[in-house]
């Protein structure tokens, strides 16, 4: 019985709503449904039907208390079905977000005389907005993340029943129209992310009903107006990389109402701060990179709303007021790259959710580290500003030759030889240092509105990657301010540092989600190396590889890459937060044989000790050489070798005899002397002494086992060796190394002009080492090491001439 009188119930409500729902689509007057079809055609919607069902009704169509006919409100067409006792319905909203629509925007929106709203976000709409919309009686227009074009209408300022005017993330361009400030009714006015240029016009100081205020990322002129002053009802305004210059009009203290206040990015000179004591309702407090003076102010204890709190990248002086610790309850605190001195306040130790000060000039003890709990205290020491060092990278214990960082990426071997680095995840305002390497990290900044609880320092590509060493473009590494690379401890020399980008984060198709654009700024040993930046521009198309090479010359030890966002870019296509540097990976490779394999070089210390043992032992071998009289013998060669440091150690030798016919006189065995004494390298020989007898001219060489190479080669057969190919090409590769570093790596660039095998010797490990520098030159800066002058030695009997 229940049962039956359910189904009756179900079927006379079914009943009735088919109807209803029948009833409203045939009470739309005819030219709105004839409208209908044309604005779907040009907006390329072509799914509608505007015959059978001319609100965009389907089977989830319901009836509201008011009698509105309305389809899913979040993308479709609404109808008001209240007209003239429930018998007529109009068109009053058209939503259709995030369609990837590709037309252009209908002036046929005049034929609907009742709509309200139009959105049209998040598509790939081109063209300008059309001048007969200026004829309507809408409320809301939302365009944001679209391909539009051109400058707005003058007939917009007709439009004076307007509440909402959304025009951010498209490519707009001109002036803005004064007559906007016919719009009295105005609350909402986003112009983000587009190419406007010239003053603001004075007349939009009669928009009194503003609430939202937003105009970053665009060629504005002139100062931030001061008839802003008038807009006493907004809540929030945005003027972040607008092209307006300081400073920060002291009117900015008559709103009131306030929640959120961004500006940055002021072209001009320096100011102070603005009066803000009477903004304590605020929330998000952002005054980032307006060449601001002076001190913190104590009145931000009293903001008890504060969520954000961002001062970086200015001129501020002084120390952390004592009041501030009524803030430590505030999510974030960026006071990043100021002048900021005295102590660090314990709360911001131990207390502290996000907070960075980074690139200060504090007193730091030596205990609070560098990342104590979320504070990062990167290069904020004084002892670090005045040094040119950041303490904390650490000591080097030993010299590096190459970084590789795969930068948000696994640890991978590229081409199966080169490592490059695991990049780690981190949170808001870190500092990492990866151990057993020689690089580490700085990040800065919170990804604002987006809609998540924790941010993700982490990029992921939405597309199949085809591109040469796709492992590195995976994942990639995002800041939302500014993230800085350091490499250290590496050798004095000139480097290729490459950086790896591709744009990961949008999609490569004709839709909405490719539109995103991301741009900043590449600073490299705190030089703008490249300006507005845009990673699909520059590589000419989004997942497409590109490297940026640069040549860096190493003095101190270390390399600093920064990438800053300098407010410039989207930041709600294709979702909202997608803004900052990206970087895929880093490169630093040298531009010389480094002087040992692996990259890996003696330390300091260790220098030291060998010199002062070297020098011992070169004072006792000349010693014990007087006592046997080698020394004793006054002529002009012992003149001439007077403070060489020579000597033997009692070690298996070779002594090379130079005939008394020798052509090689006094002045070219001294230049040998001195030369070999000079250098050090694995494929040099080593000189251990030398020895005057007379008109006897010896020198002391380390035993080489196999001779020379002419006698591997060419000599009798017994004393021939068998040489494989791989030994071929090392003995091949171990004399080029010893020329490049005679060449080029060298504190003496010298050229050796008498290279043969029978100056080519062999170890026990036929690893080749040269010999015989006694015609060897010094390549002076401006002479070229090339001779067409024969220069050599021959063997004659066993001597040298």
């Amino acid at each position: 019985m229940l049962l039956a009188r359910f189904l009756a119930v179900l079927f006379l409500s079914s009943l009735c709503f088919f109807i209803t729902f029948t009833s409203a689509a045939t009470r739309l007057p005819p030219d709105e449904v004839d409208a209908l079809e044309e604005i779907g055609k040009i907006l390329g919607k072509t799914d509608w039907n505007f015959r059978e069902d001319p609100c965009g009704g389907e089977a989830s169509g319901w009836i509201s208390e008011s009698n509105k006919f309305d389809t899913n409100f979040e993308n479709n067409v609404t109808c008001d079905c209240t007209f003239q006792n429930n018998t007529v319905c109009h068109v009053t909203n058209i939503l259709l977000k995030a369609q990837s629509l590709q037309g252009t925007l209908p002036p046929q929106i005049v034929r609907l005389p009742f709509l309200e709203e139009l959105d049209l976000t998040r598509n790939y709409l081109s063209g300008p907005i059309p001048p007969e919309w200026g004829s309507t009686k809408l409320l809301k227009i939302s365009l944001l993340g679209n391909r539009l074009t051109g400058p707005i209408p003058k007939a917009i300022g007709n439009i004076t029943t307007l509440q909402e005017l959304v025009l951010e993330m498209n490519h707009f361009s001109g002036n803005i129209p004064p007559e906007l400030g016919n719009l009295a009714n105005l609350s909402r006015l986003l112009l983000t992310s587009n190419n406007f240029s010239g003053e603001l016009p004075p007349s939009l100081a009669r928009i009194t009903t503003l609430t939202d205020f937003r105009i970053g990322d665009n060629n504005f002129t002139g100062p931030i107006p001061t008839f802003l002053q008038n807009w006493t009802n907004l809540d929030k305004i945005a003027i972040q990389a607008s092209g307006l210059s300081g400073p920060i009009p002291s009117e900015i203290g008559l709103l009131t109402k306030l929640t959120d206040l961004r500006i940055s990015d002021l072209n001009g000179g320096s100011s102070q701060l603005p009066p803000l004591n009477t903004l304590t309702k605020l929330k998000h407090l952002i005054l980032r990179s307006c060449s601001i003076t002076g001190m913190l102010p104590d009145i931000l204890a009293g903001f008890s709303d504060l969520r954000t709190l961002d001062f970086s990248f200015n001129k501020i002086t002084g120390p952390i007021p004592h009041s501030f610790e009524a803030l430590k309850k505030v999510d974030s605190i960026f006071l990043t790259g100021n002048l900021l001195n005295g102590s660090v306040p314990n709360w911001m130790l131990n207390q502290g959710k996000s907070i960075d000060l980074s690139y200060n000039t504090f007193t730091q003890s030596q205990n609070t580290g560098c990342q104590p709990r979320n504070l990062n205290l990167f290069a904020s020491s004084s002892e670090d500003s005045n040094s040119g060092t950041v303490s904390c990278l650490g000591a080097c214990e030993k010299t590096w030759y190459s970084v590789h960082i795969n930068c948000g990426g696994n640890e991978e071997f590229i081409n199966g030889t080169t490592k490059f680095d695991a990049n780690p995840e981190t949170g808001t305002s870190s500092f990492f240092l990866q151990g057993r390497t020689n690089w580490g990290f700085s990040n800065t900044g919170t990804f604002m509105d987006d809609g998540q609880t924790s941010d993700d320092f982490i990029a992921r590509n939405l597309s199949a990657l085809s591109m040469p060493n796709p492992e590195l473009y995976v994942r990639a590494r995002i800041s939302p301010i500014s993230l800085t690379y350091y490499a250290h401890c590496l050798g004095t020399g000139n480097y290729t540092l490459s950086l790896h980008f591709a744009e990961i984060a949008f999609t490569n198709d004709e839709t909405y989600r490719s539109l995103g654009r991301r741009v900043f700024d590449v600073y490299v040993q705190g030089k703008l190396e490249l300006k507005d930046f845009n990673i699909a521009d520059a590589a000419g198309g989004i997942g497409k590889p590109l490297v940026k090479k640069f040549t860096v010359s190493v003095i101190n030890g270390t390399v600093e890459i920064r990438l800053f966002w300098a407010g410039k870019g989207s930041n709600a296509i294709p979702v909202r937060g997608v803004y900052g540097p990206l970087i895929s990976a880093i490169s630093l490779d040298p531009d010389f044989e480094p002087p040992s394999e692996g990259g890996n070089a003696i330390s300091a210390g260790a220098v030291a000790g060998i010199v002062v043992a070297v020098v011992f032992v070169i004072l006792l071998v000349l010693g014990v050489l007087w006592w046997r009289g080698c020394l004793r013998k006054p002529s002009t060669l012992e003149q001439e070798l007077k403070g060489l440091d020579l000597g033997t150690d009692g070690t298996i030798i070779a002594v090379k005899q130079l005939s008394s016919k020798s052509k090689q006189g006094n002045r070219e065995f001294v230049n040998e002397i001195g030369m070999i004494s000079a250098l050090q390298h694995p494929h040099l020989v080593k000189l251990y002494g030398c020895c005057i007898e007379g008109n006897q001219l010896l020198l002391i060489y380390e035993y080489l086992e196999n001779n020379s190479l002419a006698r591997a080669l060419f000599g009798p057969g017994e004393s021939q060796l068998k040489l494989d190919w791989p030994t071929r090409q090392k003995i091949c590769v171990g004399i080029a190394r010893g020329l490049a570093y005679l060449h080029e790596e060298s504190r003496l660039k010298i050229v050796h002009r008498d290279i043969k095998a029978t100056n080519v010797l062999l170890d026990k490990n036929l690893d080749a080492k040269i010999s015989d520098f006694g015609l060897a030159k010094l390549d002076e800066e401006e002479n070229t090491h090339i001779s067409t002058r024969v220069a050599g030695t021959f063997l004659n009997d066993g001597n040298i001439e």
